[in-house]
């Protein structure tokens, strides 16, 4: 049995949600392979061939993965499907945009964001916003799976001595070019990757706020800063700061969720974190059932307090 893991990168060093997939298809069993598709891509494929665990790197190295369009990463993953019993990826915006395609043209059923591994063929993945884990079986010859980052450990960066080969690149699709694309440069960490976030919720009241508030606590904290959707909406923060169902799925070691009531669509996306504190004036409010601290006070008094002690 060997297992493809499609490596997420930026041709020059893997992201960390590779890691967590590498971690999950080690559950599986068998050996594993990692895909390394770009465009000058050699050092990604070298930091590929150190991770613990994977026997064998395949790099895919042509001008036209240069953005990896999901329409010709899909292609290529199914013109090297042969051999595969699964084929795994991260449950990232890049994954959720190719994976999909992949099992199509293998005619297969996809597994999609799973958070457990029971055997070879069954995993675990939740449905209704995380209320409920369903746990599937997979009959499909090849098993296309994506993998919840959050529901598995990291494995060793370093450690592995896998051999790379390469792989010859599949044709141009032809079918979409990338025109341009927009990053977000912050000093702070990468929401998903980040060990303490700072969320803010509806309860800030404003823009102004959300920064005047958050932003310095952040910092003292070394945190990324986050929102719920209400305060995304209400245009308090960016889109790419959303946490939850509809935006990012997180598992810092600390949450601080202000001013966020818990509403079950934000609640999927954040109620993994390793330790959760809760400010929130509303005793009632859902996000203190998951909170491990919560503090009932107006938050306009009690941020900046804390901002300072810290």
């Amino acid at each position: 049995m060997t297992i493809l893991v499609i490596a997420e990168h930026d041709n020059i060093s893997l992201k960390p949600a590779t890691l967590n997939a590498v971690s999950a298809a080690a559950k599986m069993g068998g050996d594993i392979h990692v895909l390394v598709a770009g465009s000058g891509c050699s050092a990604a494929a070298e930091t590929a061939a150190k991770v613990a665990g994977v026997s064998k790197v395949r790099v895919a190295d042509a001008a036209h993965y240069a953005d990896q369009t999901a329409e010709n990463i899909a292609a290529l993953v199914v013109a090297n499907a042969a051999g595969y019993s699964h084929i795994v990826a991260p449950a990232t915006t890049g994954g959720k945009n190719f994976m999909p395609r992949v099992a199509a043209l293998l005619d297969v059923a996809q597994v999609s964001d799973i958070v457990g591994v029971e055997s070879a063929d069954t995993f675990v993945r939740p449905i209704y916003a995380g209320n409920v884990l369903a746990t599937v079986q997979s009959v499909d010859a090849v098993k296309v799976i994506t993998v919840r980052t959050t529901g598995f450990e990291a494995v060793a960066a370093e450690g592995g001595s896998a051999v790379v080969e390469t792989l010859a690149a599949a044709s141009d699709t032809g079918q979409t070019k990338l025109l341009g694309r927009e990053l977000t440069k912050s000093a702070r960490p990468e929401l998903t990757a980040a060990k303490i976030i700072v969320s803010g919720g509806r309860g800030v009241g404003n823009g102004e706020n959300y920064h005047a508030l958050l932003e310095p606590l952040a910092d003292k904290l070394g945190a990324a800063l986050g929102a719920s959707r209400a305060a995304v909406d209400a245009g308090f923060a960016p889109n790419d700061y959303q946490v939850g169902q509809t935006g990012k799925i997180v598992a810092p070691q600390l949450y601080v969720a202000v001013g966020i009531s818990g509403a079950i669509q934000h609640l999927a996306g954040m109620k993994d974190s390793k330790v959760i504190v809760a400010i929130n004036k509303d005793p009632e409010a859902p996000i203190f059932q998951v909170a491990d601290y919560g503090l009932v006070a107006d938050l306009f008094e009690v941020v900046p307090q804390l901002t300072a002690a810290l």
